[in-house]
């Protein structure tokens, strides 16, 4: 199936499942991708997606964003040109550039930098949280849809890999949202409260992390 929207046409990917409700996202190679129950139809699909063009234009404008960066090297807030150079035998930035000797050092030395930014970050805003007795433990995995989680029976905090495209502001808020949880489990106002407390501008880091 096929959907236009502003002069550009989608391929509509449909799955039948033995649902209530109809949800609509977007796949990464930018098809429409409708999960819906066994009764549908394609008309009826097809004015699903007529009543939700707004949210469709969001959801595509959103994946074209990310796609563009998936094309890009970032690190910490700062898009660099990686130009591989064979002889070299360690990585060196200069400006706007990382100079590596191959692709599998980039990545080991990519995972160093986690674990030592993140380690230093999480460190740094506990120290500063009046509320909390222990430091939580530190995990690193690459999420979907999280940017952190707060394990309460573990007592540690998991932050997602690819938050180290982002500044040391962004590292910090998501840090804090976390170490929040370890008081109030929720997302209360008492929560956002204290999220306030030790990041005043959390609204505006919320925002560039949604974006």
């Amino acid at each position: 199936m096929k959907y236009e929207l502003d002069n550009t046409t989608y391929d509509v990917i449909i799955i039948k499942k033995n649902n209530k409700n109809s949800y609509i996202r977007i796949t990464d190679d930018m098809n429409i991708l409708v999960t819906t129950n066994y009764f549908a139809t394609k008309k009826g699909i097809k004015k699903m997606l007529d009543q939700n063009t707004n949210s469709l234009r969001k959801m595509l404008n959103r994946q074209q964003r990310i796609n563009k960066k998936k094309e890009r090297f970032f690190y910490l807030g700062k898009y660099y040109d990686i130009i591989e150079v064979p002889i070299m035998k360690d990585i060196k930035i200069e400006n706007n550039v990382i100079y590596i000797p191959n692709k599998k050092k980039l990545e080991r030395w990519l995972k160093e930098e986690l674990i030592r930014i993140y380690s230093e970050r999480l460190e740094y805003n506990y120290n500063r949280f009046e509320e909390i007795d222990k430091c939580p433990s530190l995990k690193i995995r690459t999420m979907k849809t999280r940017w952190g989680v707060y394990n309460r029976i573990k007592h540690t905090i998991t932050l997602n890999s690819h938050l180290i495209e982002y500044d040391i502001d962004k590292i910090d808020y998501v840090i804090i949202h976390e170490l929040s949880h370890v008081i109030h489990f929720n997302h209360s106002q008492a929560f956002w409260k204290l999220v306030g407390k030790y990041c005043p501008n959390y609204k505006e880091m919320r925002k560039a992390l949604k974006e």
